[in-house]
């Protein structure tokens, strides 16, 4: 009778196991070798400066491979250019899931872009992880369970400038650009709610482009004439260099706040001109690659090691290419965490179970946490100040103020 149970249980035991190998290799995308996952990114158009993370990335996964995979797969990173275009983001989307198979949709970048294929994925049940935008919108697991962000959101970075700038401005006066779209919209109503009662008073002048836009010189011109003491630039990198250049062409001085997501010295400060730079505020939640401070950090030496043998052609002094390794780093966690069960649920279910995990590169005192409820990694800040050729970091680190979950 004993020699019997111990039979079922052997089989039963056996069938647990075969099922659980059979679910991983019939998850879409997934074999007993290989995890499929899909990118867009615009290599091309008028935010290909932001291609370094999706390079980034596809380096990060070569060294993990070259390592042996995860749990024995190797990863297959399928990443395609849309151009910063939603109609090709759409297309592109479609083909990946459709007819790549992918096992998810990962750090496609750009607001209007994710927000093209928002709802078909989320129909679809196709896990749309670590979004490479920080729209509030990312962080909503009641309507858009597969959805998830993963740098602090835009409308808490608004909250925190708006803040600094009623703290430290006599009278303030600000005047906004901002890209015409969610991306542009959403930092605006961050700094909107930050000053509250009196934002319609503070805020001056709005000036929108479109990305298609070749210039936003004349925008620039318009705020100035506003006679703001302060200009709130809301743009993508491309466009951010462009106004530092138009501001100190035409001697006007108001204390700038450049948006956190155009704050990379290689794509932006340097092609303004370090001498046009001088003063911006802006914000950080990754270590700054060209901060001195860093030197003799080990993720720094870290970082520069997959540099040097993945990514030898990638640009040091570029944010993004430090942005795309961090967030490389949380995907193999949350892969890592999944183990064999690689089926979309379990992949989204662990996305959603990150403790404290400390993503390299992020700085001091910031980690990333996830739950059920809480569908935004990161939410907390430092601001940074551009002296000389980079950003020194002053004050506290800052908890996000809006969207937190639990």
């Amino acid at each position: 009778m004993k020699s019997a149970t111990k039979s079922l249980i052997a089989a039963a035991a056996i069938a647990v196991v075969a099922t659980g190998v059979a679910e991983a290799r019939n998850a879409p995308g997934v074999t007993d070798t290989e995890i499929k996952i899909g990118n867009t990114n615009p290599y091309s158009g008028p935010a290909a400066a932001y291609s370094s993370s999706g390079k980034s990335i596809n380096a990060c996964f070569d060294k993990v491979n070259a390592e042996g995979g995860i749990n024995g797969r190797k990863i297959n990173f399928i990443s395609v250019d849309d151009g910063y275009s939603p109609p090709r983001t759409v297309e592109q989307t479609r083909k990946l899931v459709e007819r790549e198979n992918v096992a998810f949709m990962y750090q496609g970048l750009g607001t209007p872009t994710n927000s093209a294929v928002h709802a078909y994925l989320n129909k679809k049940k196709v896990p749309q992880l670590f979004v490479a935008t920080g729209a509030t919108k990312w962080g909503d697991p009641q309507n858009f369970p597969w959805t998830m962000g993963w740098q602090p959101n835009y409308q808490s970075e608004g909250v925190v400038y708006a803040r600094y700038i009623l703290e430290t401005v006599d009278d303030p006066k600000v005047a906004v650009l901002y890209q015409n779209d969610d991306y542009g919209k959403d930092y605006l109503h961050g700094m909107e709610i930050g000053f509250g009662d009196k934002a319609d008073e503070i805020i001056v002048a709005k000036e929108s482009y479109e990305v298609t836009d070749p210039t936003i010189e004349s925008q620039v011109v318009n705020l100035a004439a506003s006679g703001a003491n302060v200009f709130y630039n809301v743009t993508t990198p491309k466009f951010a260099a462009q106004a530092i250049t138009k501001i100190a062409e035409i001697d006007w001085n108001p204390l700038h706040v450049l948006n956190s997501v155009s704050n990379s010295i290689g794509s932006v400060m340097s092609k303004a001109g370090f001498d046009k730079s001088q003063n911006i505020i802006s914000a950080f939640y990754l270590k700054d690659p060209t901060d001195p401070a860093w030197a003799d950090d080990a993720e720094k030496k870290e970082w520069e090691a997959f540099m040097d043998q993945h990514f030898p052609d990638g640009d040091k002094t570029d944010a993004f290419t430090a942005y795309g390794w961090s967030v490389c780093n949380t995907m193999v966690q949350v892969l890592n965490q999944a183990g064999d069960d690689l089926s979309r649920e379990n992949i989204m279910a662990q996305a959603a179970n990150l403790k404290d995990y400390r993503a390299p590169m992020l700085l001091p005192g910031i980690v990333v946490n996830t739950g059920p409820n809480d569908f935004f990694p990161i939410e907390q800040w430092q601001l940074v100040e551009f002296e000389g050729e980079s950003w020194k970091r002053f004050g506290p680190v800052i908890d996000g103020a809006i969207g937190s979950g639990s």
